[in-house]
């Protein structure tokens, strides 16, 4: 005999966002082994996990589908290319010329990165330069472009904690970190 409970579920959005988790262990695994050695084939992939070659290439396309794993190629050092100085400009945008902006950064090789941002400027972009003279050059390029009102630049003098995602991955499986309860 089957029962069915009248009482209504009440599920937030916080409870909705994490019944369905993009990655689960297996993924986790599988991005894991391909971190570890990035030359793996699917074949040696499934060996390493223990399960079916067309396991693990169904997972891999549906994590990139899903935009989880965003490519395969290779991670580059521009400090190993020459371009030893790593600097983030804040810069402040006039109104309406985001865009202008914009397109005029992604003409500066050197412009590794730029991201909107909230508080004090616009816009947040990473930087890489060959020497500080380098750098005062790739900034006044940066600023031929009409629209930017000011700019703020830091030098980087060393990478404490470098570019990681991995970390995410184990969060992502095992869910929100454990609140302290409220006594």
């Amino acid at each position: 005999m089957l029962v069915r409970s009248t009482r209504k579920q009440v599920v937030s959005p916080y409870t909705l966002a994490m019944m369905t988790r993009p990655i689960d262990q297996l993924d986790s695994r599988l991005i894991h082994n391909i971190a570890a050695s990035p030359r793996a084939g699917v074949l040696e992939l499934a060996r390493q996990l223990g399960v079916a070659r067309g396991t693990v290439q169904a997972r891999l396309d549906r994590l990139q589908r899903s935009g989880v794993v965003t490519g395969f190629g290779p991670d580059l050092s521009p400090e190993a290319m020459g371009y030893e100085v790593l600097a983030f400009s804040t810069l402040e945008i006039a109104q309406g010329r985001l865009r202008d902006v914009v397109a005029h950064l992604a003409e500066i090789p050197e412009v590794l990165e730029a991201h909107g941002i909230s508080g004090q400027g616009d816009l947040h972009c990473r930087v890489v330069a060959r020497t500080n003279s380098h750098l005062q050059e790739v900034i006044n390029r940066m600023l031929e472009v009409e629209g930017i009102d000011r700019s703020t630049t830091v030098i980087a003098l060393s990478d404490q904690i470098h570019f990681r995602t991995l970390p995410l991955v184990a969060a992502a499986v095992s869910g929100p970190a454990a609140q302290p309860s409220d006594r």
